[in-house]
């Protein structure tokens, strides 16, 4: 197949992509309708071919060509399809990581947050959520555990990034999310979201108070990473909530807290619309 072509030194320019270009340079703030991310990993590749996603050329190792992936190079179309051996490819920062895949491919246009939060009754806003670990594990629980959409401030990694795109096993890519303009909390009570501010303060409610399991519509606000949620924040909310902690232990990460916060918000309301 002319389209699938070997690389043999790790300083070819078609490694650019996915090399020594930055996440910012593939993002093209200047000119997003030309920015590009990188999928890592046969499975976080699926799913975004899944969700529609355009591909414009991919890196493997050479036992992918004829092995267990090769549905996904077949699914690639006619793409250039770049692959090289092992000892050329771990030159790349992190290449063990991806499961011997990389793809990269188009991104979409942004989606408006407002026209996701139609007919969505759980959300959770991520307030200068920095590090995409952090964003790809809580999205992967968002999408786990019930929650209809995942809004994130203009300070927090985007979820395409390499990074959290794969902590989150491609459910980027199985959500709704958008970026929020800033100071668009009052939009999105306007809605008809009662929010609940997510942090250590004393005078909260209990995580499974039943007032919350009734309210219609929740916005579930996550704040970043040691600081949590300005105090002006929690104060514009509608519940504060703190998660009850035991053994001295003062806090959790907030990928943790996620997972805590969005099973106990959305269980009994799930079952109820069931």
């Amino acid at each position: 197949m002319s389209n699938i072509i070997e690389i043999t030194s790790f300083d070819a320019p078609e490694l650019d992509i996915y090399a020594r270009l930055t996440e910012a340079q593939l993002y093209n703030k200047e000119f997003p309708e030309k920015g590009l991310f990188v999928a890592e990993s046969p499975k976080v590749i699926e799913r975004a071919l899944d969700a529609g996603y355009e591909p414009v050329s991919c890196l493997m190792e050479k036992r992918h060509i004829s092995g267990e992936n090769k549905h996904i190079l077949a699914r690639l179309g006619d793409i250039p399809a770049f692959y090289a051996e092992l000892e050329i490819l771990t030159q790349l920062t992190g290449f063990k990581l991806t499961r011997g895949m990389l793809c990269a491919m188009k991104r979409k246009p942004p989606t408006d947050a407002k026209e996701i939060c139609k007919n969505k009754s759980r959300i959770v806003i991520l307030d200068k959520v920095m590090n995409p670990t952090n964003v790809g594990a809580i999205i992967r629980s968002a999408a786990a555990l019930g929650m209809d959409a995942v809004l994130l401030t203009p300070g927090c990694s985007d979820p395409l990034y390499r990074r959290a795109a794969r902590v989150s096993m491609g459910t980027v890519f199985q959500i709704d999310w958008a970026f929020l303009p800033d100071d668009s909390l009052g939009e999105i009570k306007a809605l008809g979201f009662k929010t609940v501010a997510m942090a250590l303060k004393d005078n909260s409610v209990s995580i499974d108070d039943p007032r919350l399991t009734k309210e219609e519509k929740l916005a579930i606000i996550m704040g970043t990473e040691g600081d949590g949620l300005a105090d002006e924040t929690i104060d514009n909310c509608d519940y504060t909530v703190k998660i009850p902690m035991y053994h001295g232990v003062d806090s959790l990460n907030v990928a943790a807290a996620s997972a805590v916060a969005f099973y106990e918000l959305c269980k009994k309301h799930n079952e109820i619309q069931i």
